[in-house]
């Protein structure tokens, strides 16, 4: 590795160049040594952090950061605060964002999985069977997590659909998928973090010890500090899962059963469905050995959706164990009695509990197997309140989605609870009781995200122009006008929490709230 008197010489003259009027404080500037050594410029490390999942946006840091320890973080941020010349930077996990929001264009990218908490894998994770909680890295991935907990027969009770991205990345979010209707995002399930704010301050933070910087963070998308550490609250392991698609043909029997459902399913229900989500089906490639679907089915299955042209999936899982074994058949019947899906179109599947949650994992091996992972992903993410989803299906899943035959990729909708989502965090949510998030997940070529794009731009338009009042998930807007509108009446305290935490906007530039940064198409 070269000397940190390299890197302090190569951080002086990129400081010269990109700020000429920082020229005279530049040249009197003394990086401390604990931090040079840390840097990496090469053009490998560079490359591999100027992109994200996304592929659309290609930003280049000048330096890479990699931390042994949350002090070095602590003392990188310290650094930068007490500079008069302004820096930037934003923690990168596995890089899950798709439109650039863990991106520094010219500022300092820090890689959270070079820890060494993350080198030692499981062993970071300290679970304690007696109060029920795992104390958990802000790199570790999820996947880790579940591993763990399941050790000690354990599991945290909400998740994400895909566990291959790490714990601060989605508390800097919100955390959702089938399990949120009953226990709420992964935000509403962690009872303390470690944060270094953009002072660099190391604190520990609770609903009862600094709580503005506790709320602040969840769901804060990063601009006031990097979560460290955090406490996930945990409860019992199952075992099994019955995993269950129902297929429908209207879209109001399949939203009023998913209302009914999660309405008797709630959080103090031990004896109800654990999982509710849905899924657009336009197509169904016959045969594939690898579909949820059994071969001999699948051919009347394509059958149904080309009568329909759109056919809707009701997705649900029940958790068991042994105890339960002899009667989750019965209590799963039950359950499902009296739903509305086409006769002859339920399916069910039985599955342990770690297949069940890590199931994406399978479809990323295959993509990748075929080269069609690392791909474009113009992604939209929104919540749309209960009260519009049928125009919001009448617009968007039959009106663009279904006539513009958009069929590369994934489109997901689900209902939850606005009572599990704690008001205090940064999180922007409708303000109806029940909402829905509807997750639009476009995949393409390199040549081709722009159409996509234009899709989603359309989506965007007809909601505005219908009056359908939604939000977006992992939010991306080009102005300060359109964070403010997003915001709403959140947008005074996160503002004032931004001055309280990161006065200088050191933190996460690429959110573009309250930093300008030149976007760059990525072009291979």
């Amino acid at each position: 590795m070269a000397s940190p008197n390299f890197f302090f010489f190569l951080f002086t003259y990129f400081l010269i160049l990109q700020n000429a009027p920082f020229c005279a404080v530049a040249r009197s500037l003394v990086l401390p040594k604990a931090i040079a050594e840390k840097l990496r410029t090469d053009l490998q490390t560079i490359n591999l952090a100027s992109t994200d999942y996304g592929r659309i946006i290609k930003q280049n840091p000048f330096a890479v950061f990699f931390p042994v320890t949350a002090n070095d973080i602590a003392g990188l941020i310290r650094f930068m605060y007490a500079s008069p010349t302004p820096y930037y930077m934003a923690a990168r996990g596995q890089g899950h964002s798709v439109r650039g929001q863990a991106l520094v264009p010219n500022g300092v990218v820090v890689n959270m999985t070079s820890l060494a908490s993350f080198r030692q894998g499981a062993g970071r994770i300290v679970v304690s069977t007696a109060a029920s909680y795992a104390d958990v890295g802000g790199e570790q991935l999820w996947i880790d997590v579940l591993h763990a907990t399941m050790h000690k027969g354990l599991t945290p009770v909400s998740w994400t659909d895909y566990l291959h991205i790490t714990v601060g990345g989605t508390l800097s979010n919100a955390g959702i998928s089938g399990q949120t209707f009953r226990f709420g995002p992964q935000i509403s399930n962690v009872y303390e973090l470690d944060v270094v704010t953009g002072k660099g301050e190391f604190l520990t933070c609770s609903p009862n010890t600094n709580p503005e910087l506790f709320y602040a963070v969840l769901g804060g998308l990063g601009q006031f500090g990097v979560i460290t550490r955090a406490r996930i609250g945990l409860a019992p392991a199952p075992t099994k899962v019955k995993w269950v698609r129902m297929l429908y043909t209207d879209f109001s029997a399949i939203t009023r059963d998913q209302e009914l459902l999660i309405s008797n399913n709630g959080k103090e229900k031990s004896n109800g469905l654990n999982y509710v989500e849905g899924l657009l089906m336009l197509h169904l490639s016959t045969p594939d050995n690898s579909s949820f679907f059994p071969l001999a089915d699948q051919p009347r299955i394509s059958s149904l959706v080309s009568q329909y042209g759109i056919v809707y999936v009701l997705e649900v899982a029940k958790y068991y164990d042994q105890q339960s074994a002899s009667s989750v058949d019965q209590e799963l019947e039950g359950l499902l009695g009296g739903l509305r899906f086409e006769p002859g179109f339920k399916f069910i599947k039985d599955v342990t509990y770690e297949e069940f949650l890590d199931r994406v994992h399978n479809d990323e091996l295959a993509l990748r197997a075929l080269g069609l992972w690392d791909v474009p992903h113009p992604w939209l993410n929104l919540f749309i309140p209960k009260s519009r989803i049928v125009d919001f299906d009448s617009g968007v899943f039959k009106g663009i989605i279904q006539k513009r035959n958009l069929t590369s990729g994934v489109v997901l909708f689900y209902p939850m609870f606005k009572n599990l989502w704690d008001e205090r965090s940064s999180a922007v949510i409708p303000e109806e009781d029940v909402f829905y998030t509807a997750a639009i997940l476009f995949s393409s070529g390199f040549g081709e995200w722009q159409a996509f794009d234009d899709h989603i731009k359309d989506i965007l338009k007809l909601c505005e122009e219908t009056g359908i009042e939604v939000k977006q998930y992992l939010p991306h807007y080009e102005t300060q006008e359109d964070w403010i509108k997003h915001f709403g009446g959140k947008w005074p305290l996160f503002s004032r929490r931004k001055a309280m935490f990161d006065p200088k906007h050191l933190l996460s530039p690429g959110q573009r709230i309250f930093n300008k940064t030149q976007s760059n198409n990525f072009l291979p």
